[in-house]
């Protein structure tokens, strides 16, 4: 068997050349997703210490996080109040009692020697969250979400002696995680990512967490298996760990799917395990023998009271929410009658799609506010890498710049670079143009003259437009509107260059 597993191994990566497409076809992949977001709060889970990202290593720690003698954990409220915002978001029935258990394993990042999770009592269950994929809505449901702290960071690369040694860093250990654990719904890594994405852009609307991937706010395992099409019963599933990027969930589960179709086609036999996704080598490699949840010997956290959800509270939470991605684009569609794309590109972030209704509002027509900000504007943030288009241009100077170029006072050209502009300085619309003499030109007897000077050393072109090719009349009127610098009126450029090329 051992050898089947190996052969399956080298032949899974050049999987596409080797394992035919019609056998890829006869298996359906099974998949579900636990998914660690790191909550919001300035500090941990059972300690006041700093939860903030990049401070110097071992420097936010305490007695608590560190699980020294005679120290004793105290739950933080705000990190239960944010994992019941996302419970709720999620459509999760959020429990009256919960309780926090010891699940005990040994490990360099984990300094108590258990980490302290939920278990038998997780703090809500039975959820769903709705993504759109290919076309249809599907529903995926959600097992349960539960609170935990964190574990350190083990470092083991990029000191002089890395390849004996590893170090760990502490400052992570005992920030408050909420795991989100969905059912096994998901039938494809395209489909999985779909679902990845739709959740972080919830939980980033719910404000529940930054959601920052790169700073490891949102991590995910895979857990995946392969069975018959047709096949009621689940195939032997394995574990991918920490995958920080949509990129990677989506590699590492068609490697790991097309893995194990060719160790069942050889006769072996998948083991059940827990695999790592080598980034370099773009395969999983085996990590260990997957645990069993009795082989974390969980029992009651005894430090700590159950933890008890009121409905006077639950309704406080309930009162604070905020409309979710899903609902925020039918209403794009329906209010502002901008298109599905439109609306999804909009509501892909919460900041943008709230921006763009304060343009609308401002007096800005929707389908021009939804132009601009999907265009220029959109651009520039992801140049920049800012995230907040309010703080870069004011939605009141953004619906004001609009309207000049509508009215017909400055081109479109000219528009995009009035826009830059304010980008960079914040500055209004009108001083810009004013500065920099942008306003359109609309005189009559100044772009004849432009027109004639150009038409007169272009006699080659005038020619093959009189003998009959149309397209040169592009040339022209781009040649115009260059010398303008894009200030004159199009409407009579072309019209001028139409007239004085038939004289």
């Amino acid at each position: 068997m051992a050898r089947c597993y190996n052969r399956a191994i080298v032949m899974s990566r050049a999987a596409e050349s080797e394992i035919p497409a019609e056998t890829l076809a006869r298996y359906e992949a099974v998949i579900g997703l636990e998914v660690h977001v790191q909550l919001k709060t300035a500090s941990k889970m059972f300690c006041s210490c700093s939860t903030r990202f990049g401070d110097p290593p071992n420097t936010n720690v305490c007695p608590v996080c560190l699980g020294l003698p005679g120290s004793l954990p105290a739950i933080n409220r705000r990190a239960v109040e944010l994992a019941v915002r996302a419970s709720l978001g999620l459509n999760a029935a959020v429990a009256e009692r919960s309780r926090f258990a010891r699940k005990n394993y040994f490990y360099p990042d984990l300094p108590k020697g258990y980490q302290i999770s939920m278990y038998e009592l997780p703090l809500a269950l039975k959820g769903w969250l709705e993504i759109d994929f290919e076309g249809r809505r599907k529903r995926i449901g959600i097992t349960r979400l539960h609170l935990e702290e964190d574990a350190a960071k083990a470092l083991h690369e990029g000191f002089p002696d890395s390849d004996r040694a590893a170090y760990i860093d502490y400052n992570r250990c005992g920030t408050p995680l909420a795991e989100i654990v969905s059912e096994p719904d998901l039938r494809s890594p395209a489909e999985a990512q779909a679902y990845l994405e739709e959740l972080k852009l919830t939980l980033e609307y719910l404000d529940v967490s930054d959601c920052n991937m790169e700073e490891g706010s949102l991590r995910c395992d895979a857990n995946v298996s392969v069975r018959p099409r047709g096949e009621a019963r689940f195939g032997t599933k394995t574990e991918v760990k920490n995958l920080n990027s949509f990129r990677f969930l989506a590699r590492a589960l068609e490697y790991e799917i097309e893995r194990q179709i060719a160790t069942i086609e050889q006769g072996g036999a998948v083991l059940q395990e827990t695999r790592l996704w080598n980034v370099a080598a773009g395969r999983t490699e085996p990590m260990r023998t997957k645990e069993h949840a009795h082989d974390y010997r969980y029992f009651p956290e005894p430090d700590l009271l159950p933890v008890r959800i009121d409905q006077a509270w639950k309704e406080e939470i309930l009162r604070d929410m905020p409309e979710l991605p899903a609902a925020k684009r039918a209403r794009l569609e329906a209010q502002y009658g901008v298109s599905g794309y439109d609306a999804r590109v909009l509501a892909a972030s919460r900041d943008v799609a709230d921006y763009f209704e304060a343009v609308a509002a401002a007096g800005a027509a929707p389908k021009s506010a939804s132009n601009w900000i999907q265009g220029e504007l959109l651009r520039r943030l992801k140049e920049t890498g800012a995230t907040k288009p309010a703080e870069r241009v004011s939605a009141t100077e953004l619906a004001a710049l609009i309207a000049r170029v509508e009215r017909g006072e400055i081109t479109a050209a000219s528009g995009k670079q009035v826009l830059a502009r304010m980008f960079e300085t914040g500055e209004p619309a009108s001083k810009i143009i004013a500065a920099e003499g942008l306003g359109q030109i609309r005189d009559t007897a100044e772009i004849e003259r432009v027109v004639r000077e150009i038409v007169a050393r272009e006699p080659a072109n005038v020619a093959k437009y009189r003998a009959g090719n149309e397209g040169v009349l592009k040339f022209f009127v781009g040649q115009v509107m260059r010398a303008t610098r894009g200030q004159a009126n199009p409407q009579l450029v072309n019209e001028t260059v139409k007239r004085l090329l038939a004289e």
